[in-house]
């Protein structure tokens, strides 16, 4: 399942349609949101890297890490990080988002500097030129990332976000565009709002419900050590013709990063939940299978008891049409044998009485009239 989010951000969008969209959406109980965006950040460059994605490049809105630490994962991932001048931009709204030190640069080679992130109509605007400083003059495209909806939201309205978001899904030069949301940190309309602009809705839950539900919502909160570093991964799919897919499959987070696995048990039970519940079965018995292949069909008991010589293609045409005027012959034989012991047919002709005209006259009743 994880698989089928990396290929959408890595073909991205279809002329005429916007941009495919991901939210990440995790919880305090299952933290491991920024696991499953590094996973898929890391899967997109790679692709780049081997050219086998629509977009040549991504710019990285970074408001909870700094550049340096995604250079430093890059490396870590085996991405040659020395090459990302080529297809990576970092918008840096970590260092300085507020604008409040004075004097201080970030070097071109790490990052560019966003000092002011509740302007959004200039982080728009910075986006696209970081964009286009990778695709230059071709009308290619590049992929957008977004470490942290949830710190955005801090600083701007949903309005304003879900309009810098709608933008940039709608842009000529954007591929794709993937963030990342803790969702119990939000109100149930700002997720709903989020989850209605996206092509793929992506979220995480622990493996430990049944005991987390036991627990105070106190317990809950400040006991993270109790939860596995295991979980579920449900997947919300828009397809293009409106039906929503829904996939389901786990994860485990480790040192090296976060790695997914199929259970076909859950698969199954997800599966059992979307089909309709009908009153009748669907599937035949073996008694039921018996019967239906020894129904005689219509054309099996034709040719007065003998079976019919239908052409199927395998016989030559002078054959089965050697056949036809064989068994033709013998039928109109028995039909004329017939028609001698039966005798010749008449039709007798009685009138109601002596007025009405004869049937063959060729005088117009109508010549009286004057028309």
């Amino acid at each position: 399942m994880a698989e089928t989010i990396c290929r959408a951000l890595r073909d991205g969008s279809l002329a005429g349609e916007h941009a495919p969209a991901l939210t990440i959406k995790d919880s305090i109980p299952s933290p491991f949101g920024f696991d499953a965006f590094t996973h898929f950040l890391c899967s997109l460059s790679s692709n780049i890297c081997a050219a086998k994605s629509q977009s040549q490049g991504i710019v990285l809105i970074a408001f909870t890490k700094s550049p340096s630490f995604y250079f430093d994962l890059l490396n870590i991932r085996g991405i040659d990080a020395s090459s990302s001048s080529k297809w990576l931009r970092i918008l840096d709204c970590y260092s300085d988002p507020l604008g409040w030190k004075d004097g201080v640069s970030v070097s071109s080679s790490t990052g560019t500097l966003c000092e002011n992130v509740r302007d959004l109509d200039g982080l728009f605007s910075s986006v696209v030129q970081l964009g286009k400083e990778i695709v230059g003059p071709s009308k290619a495209r590049f992929s957008v990332a977004i470490d942290s909806v949830t710190v955005m939201l801090r600083h701007a309205a949903l309005s304003c976000v879900s309009g810098i978001i709608s933008n940039l899904r709608s842009h000529d030069y954007v591929s794709s565009v993937f963030w990342l949301i803790h969702s119990d940190l939000h109100e149930a309309r700002t997720i709903a709002v989020l989850e209605y602009m996206s092509s793929m809705v992506a979220s995480l839950e622990p493996m430990t419900v049944a005991a987390k539900e036991q627990q105070s919502d106190s317990e809950s909160i400040f006991s993270l050590k109790q939860y596995s570093r295991k979980g579920k991964f449900h997947l919300r799919l828009k397809r293009r013709n409106g039906r929503v897919k829904v996939l389901s499959e786990e994860f485990h987070v480790a040192q090296a990063g976060i790695n997914f696995f199929v259970n076909s048990l859950t698969n199954d039970i997800v599966s059992q939940s979307l089909l309709p519940k009908v009153q009748f079965n669907l599937q035949l018995s073996e008694k039921e299978r018996s019967d239906r292949e020894n129904v005689v069909l219509p054309f099996e008991h034709q040719e007065m008891g003998k079976t019919a010589e239908i052409y199927d293609g395998r016989r030559s045409l002078s054959n089965y049409a050697t056949d036809l005027s064989t068994t033709s012959a013998s039928i109109s034989e028995k039909q004329h044998s017939e028609a001698n012991i039966v005798g010749k047919g008449e039709i007798h002709y009685l009138r109601d009485s002596d007025d009405e005209e004869t049937p063959d006259s060729d005088e117009d009743p109508d010549d009286d009239l004057d028309i």
